[in-house]
């Protein structure tokens, strides 16, 4: 195990991106993305899941020379056309201007369409979170996921992320998929041989299974029954139907081929401060009352505590990785 800086470990990231074929400012986005999900402890999303894009861009999934256009669509309203390329780079282009606009009108609102699959959505509304700013984002990607009442792949995963900053300490933030696990989670289970929940997918007969090479053939199930299939397919309709962005349907893989996903995204933003100067500290104090006297765990604050001290100390990453890394 070795432990380096975070900016240390973005320069390798970044040199491994552009050796594989992103250009500066992909490369620049995707590391500085992929060192921020690391220092939140999301190893699987991290320099884990950078090997994703690095086989992407090689075998023509991601085209490493896309420089996402930025439209102003409508005083609050931006669309992103990421080309191809990745999601992070069309947010990190817009982000100054959101924090600007939600300062200026109180709202503003993100839209990407034709881009690779972003990551750890959470760390797109944490950053907005620190800048004082209440996020609330979703994606979509290519059909792992059965809706209500079908035995095949219909939507993605499709996470949503929510965050909102508090005067003390970390923001909140709640991340999580539609489904009843990240498929993350079964790749990793199908890698070290292990068997998953009979409530995380079924096979490509639509029975309940606990193989994960089965359920990789098969579809991912929703949290909580239709509840979850439903917001899957509420969170289908304003990252794609909003975008333009290639439907679950549609997309092709990420894992394979030579075509983008085209997958969509939204991210909502809101200032507080217009309507409730005090909205910070009511949040601190409403989260401190839930957690210490009704013992309610409070999402993201742990992860803000593991990122302000990777930040600190030096993130912890295998020395495997960073060989392979290094190789690649």
């Amino acid at each position: 195990m070795s432990v380096m800086t975070a900016a240390e470990l973005e320069q390798i990231c970044f040199e491994a991106i552009h050796r594989a074929g992103g250009n500066d400012k992909l490369a620049t986005s995707l590391a500085r993305n992929t060192v921020m999900t690391e220092c939140f402890g999301q190893s699987n999303h991290g320099v884990l899941h950078l090997f994703d894009y690095l086989n992407a861009i090689r075998e023509g999934r991601i085209d490493g020379k896309a420089v996402a256009e930025i439209t102003h669509a409508a005083p609050a309203m931006y669309l992103s056309d990421a080309g191809g390329g990745i999601a992070q780079l069309g947010f990190d282009i817009a982000f100054v201007d959101l924090i600007d606009t939600a300062s200026e009108l109180g709202l503003a609102m993100f839209v990407q369409k034709n881009s690779f699959t972003c990551g750890a959505l959470g760390v797109f509304a944490w950053r907005l979170a620190r800048e004082g700013l209440i996020a609330f984002c979703g994606t979509n990607g290519p059909p792992l996921l059965a809706g209500s009442g079908s035995k095949k792949p219909v939507f993605c995963t499709n996470p949503m992320a929510f965050a909102a900053p508090q005067s003390d300490g970390a923001p909140l933030l709640i991340d999580q998929s539609s489904s009843a696990t990240a498929f993350a989670e079964i790749r990793i289970a199908a890698r070290e041989g292990r068997s998953i929940p009979d409530d995380w997918a079924i096979d490509s007969d639509g029975n309940p299974t606990t193989d994960p090479h089965a359920a990789m053939k098969g579809a991912m199930l929703a949290f909580g029954g239709s509840r979850g299939a439903n917001i899957a397919l509420m969170i289908e309709v304003l990252s794609a139907g909003l975008s333009g962005a290639n439907w679950g349907l549609d997309a092709p893989s990420f894992l394979h081929g030579d075509q983008s996903p085209g997958t969509g995204m939204y991210v909502v933003v809101i200032d507080p401060k217009p309507i409730d100067p005090d909205f910070e500290s009511r949040m601190s104090a409403q989260l401190k009352r839930l957690s210490s006297e009704y013992g309610v765990y409070v999402p993201g604050i742990s992860k803000g505590d593991v990122y302000e001290r990777s930040v600190k100390d030096g993130v912890d990453i295998p020395d495997e990785l960073l060989d392979r890394l290094r190789a690649e």
